[in-house]
């Protein structure tokens, strides 16, 4: 029987409720219980494909090809529990499935309301693909009092009725500030958020308090009485310097302790944190440092790219190398050599992401170049890679090279792609098609060459499977140019239709793939591709 955490927030949001589900995750992990955690998310977006970077962060994708909320991302990097499809849900994908249903006539003429059609879908999400899990946290995003999640408050609130008692727990994120000039935290932001919570019928058993000032007990306390709880449920959360920090923190402060007590478990097992002490060594005691520079067209806001920054860690914690990340606009690079050479020539190693759109291509072009001329060590993903192609090209003395994604050209070297060979069979897109859910997206096979230089870094395997969000593909006709100025193709799809890598043998280290590596990798099992890189970097760090 599956037990279920209801995680909610208050006061304000970013208090960090997908960080502390993760944390939750592992701890029950460590103890030797199964998990799996899901993200209830209010907008009425069907999933954040077509949101805006800046409005929503990055797009976490699945192995099954969903794209899903950046918390995904967490749960998987702190549990090594593969996220899919229903492990995400959006108020959009609700009411889409409802109103689909009542267009057909599902519901014999019944008035649709929101209790219980769109209730009952909610319930219906939580309580699927159990899979013998002993947990399952469920976290609802935005905070309580929030218009657009009342429905998944009220279905929290009904499923705590009609399962099992001591099948379910709530979770309150709230925040206790300090205010400065009085020099004294101040709990009433988070009585007011319990008793806001209480007022949907929910009573939380646990609230884990984020501040930045320690907690006195006596503080502990006066929220204790005030929400009606335990002292020792009212778990102290204070900034960590790391966010591999936070299950070793979280445990100290008796949070895992806590909930199992709330569901009358007293005899778990301690837990095996060997795995995060390990992690938290490699991150703060550091045998080298390297500086990457990451040049990009969302570098104003981070959590556009949150895989990749995390992705960029691991590779350090694999070579116990610091990590630090410079963040560069490629607009910059678009006619200034002067400045290409300033920002760029300091680094020990280039990254350029994936993205979508022309603003910004001529400065990864620009960038590709300098790598390439320069010896720097190079990592292109998606788009990164389709521009390494373009810039080899344009070396080959196809000056005309460019991506249709950008407008018409005489030299197609990226195209757009209606028609792929996946296991469902093939698949086929419209060009001026919805552009919501209609990319090669998830996970797909790949050939390696035997002899390659990504062959060794993936352990001289010769077929990999890796996650992919993209709408363009590498114009194979171009191969037999590019492969004669020195670019190979490693890497190909198993009809042998689709480059997947390329790579520069008389290059130090220089790697482009069609696919996002970044959404596999974890702390305590990074992605070979990152490590291979940070190492690279290490290298040309000792030679500058």
């Amino acid at each position: 029987m599956a037990r279920y955490i209801f995680i909610t927030g208050g006061v304000v949001s970013s208090l960090g409720k997908g960080l502390m589900a993760a944390s939750l995750a592992a701890l029950l992990q460590a103890r030797g219980y199964k998990v799996r955690i899901r993200k209830f998310d209010p907008y009425l977006n069907v999933d954040p494909g077509t949101m805006s970077p800046y409005q929503h962060g990055e797009v976490y994708v699945t192995d099954d090809g969903a794209e899903t909320d950046l918390d995904l991302g967490h749960y998987e990097r702190f549990t090594g529990v593969s996220a899919r499809q229903s492990d995400n849900i959006t108020s959009g994908r609700v009411y889409r499935d409802i109103i689909a249903k009542e267009r057909r006539g599902d519901y014999l003429g019944a008035t649709v309301q929101v209790i219980p059609h769109v209730t009952d879908a909610i319930k219906q999400f939580a309580l699927a693909d159990q899979d013998g899990h002993d947990f399952i946290l469920c976290e609802i995003g935005g905070t309580v009092g929030d218009i657009e999640s009342l429905p998944f408050m009220e279905a929290i609130r009904q499923l705590r009725n009609e399962l099992e008692p001591m099948q379910t727990l709530s979770v309150h994120v709230t925040l206790v500030p300090y205010i400065a000039a009085a020099g004294e935290l101040k709990t009433k932001p988070t009585q007011h958020s319990v008793r806001e919570l209480a007022s949907l019928g929910i009573k939380p058993d646990v609230l884990l308090c984020r501040a930045e000032h320690p907690i006195p007990d006596g503080e502990r306390q006066k929220i204790a009485n005030f929400c009606n709880v335990r002292k020792e449920a009212v778990i102290p959360a204070l900034d960590a310097p790391s966010i591999y920090s936070v299950p070793l923190q979280y445990h100290e402060e008796g949070l895992d302790a806590e909930v199992l007590r709330g569901f009358g478990i007293t005899d778990a097992p301690d837990p095996d944190l060997s795995s995060w002490h390990d992690v938290t060594d490699r991150y703060f005691n550091p045998e080298g440092e390297v500086t990457i520079g990451v040049v990009g067209k969302y570098v104003g806001l981070p959590d556009a790219y949150k895989s990749l920054n995390e992705a960029l860690v691991h590779g350090g914690l694999a070579n116990r190398t610091k990590v630090n990340i410079k963040w560069i606009d490629a607009e910059l690079f678009e006619g200034d050599d002067s400045e290409i050479v300033s920002e760029l020539e300091p680094l020990h190693g280039i990254l350029v992401p994936g993205g979508f759109g022309e603003r910004g291509s001529e400065g990864k072009i620009a960038s590709v170049r300098f790598a390439r001329e320069r010896k720097v060590p190079f990592f292109g993903i998606c788009l990164g890679m389709q521009m390494a192609c373009v810039e080899g090209a344009r070396n080959a003395g196809i000056a005309a090279a460019s991506s249709t994604e950008f407008g018409d050209t005489k030299e197609p070297v990226v195209g757009i792609i209606t028609e792929w060979m996946s296991e469902e069979g093939i698949q086929e897109r419209e060009e001026g098609g919805d552009l919501g859910g209609t990319m090669r997206l998830g996970a797909y096979d790949a050939k390696l060459g035997a002899n390659s230089h990504v062959s060794q870094i993936y352990g001289g395997a010769q077929a990999i499977s890796e996650r992919h969000r993209h709408r363009y593909e590498v114009n194979s006709k171009y191969i037999a140019p590019l492969e004669d100025q020195g670019l190979v193709f490693s890497g190909m799809s198993p009809d042998g239709l689709l480059p997947e890598i390329v790579e520069r043998p008389d290059h130090p280290w220089f790697v482009g793939v069609q696919f996002h590596p970044e959404l596999k990798s974890k702390p305590f099992d990074p992605h070979p591709l990152f490590a291979g890189f940070i190492e690279a970097a290490l290298e040309h760090s000792r030679l500058v």
